[in-house]
């Protein structure tokens, strides 16, 4: 994925304190971005038949690792 698939984002800031945080600090949103690749990654898996493990997953990725799969099929 780029950043040409993700969706507008209203980014503004909002004061808070987070005892547990260093400094009163928080995350800002990061952590809930992590299993979308994965996501992502196993539905093209499902879809395809073929696992990509590097990012960024391309259309050029994915028709190199079926071909590959298919390959090693026929030896």
């Amino acid at each position: 994925m780029t950043i040409k698939d993700a969706p507008e984002i209203f980014s503004g800031i909002v004061d808070s304190y987070e005892p547990r945080g260093p400094f009163g600090a928080k995350e800002i949103g990061e952590g809930s971005t992590l299993p979308v690749l994965g996501a992502v990654a196993h539905a093209i898996a499902n879809a395809t038949g073929v696992w990509i493990k590097d990012l960024p997953i391309t259309p050029e990725k994915i028709l190199k690792a079926i071909q590959e799969k298919q390959a090693s099929k026929t030896r």
